[in-house]
């Protein structure tokens, strides 16, 4: 049995590269992976950068649904 806490410490000692996290988030915002590719995932990924990487992507998706939102505003192109 190990530690109280190594299975943690283990999983934030994960090396993969920040290609890897951003690509695994972006199909995780499409719902869409295929099962050897998630397993592939929950091996090398480290956690807290998943959560960063999610929490970053989040922000983006609702900077610019903003911008379209004020685009399409200004442009006139809602006032039909």
């Amino acid at each position: 049995m190990s530690a109280p806490g190594q299975d943690l410490k283990d999983a934030v000692g994960r090396k993969a590269s920040i290609g890897q996290t951003i690509s695994a988030v972006a199909w995780s915002f499409f719902g869409v992976r295929r099962g050897r590719d998630h397993e592939n995932d929950m091996a090398k990924l480290n956690p807290v950068h998943v959560i960063i990487a999610g929490v970053l992507g989040a922000a983006l998706f609702v900077l610019v649904l903003v911008l379209v939102v004020r685009w399409v505003i200004s442009s006139g192109v809602a006032a039909a």
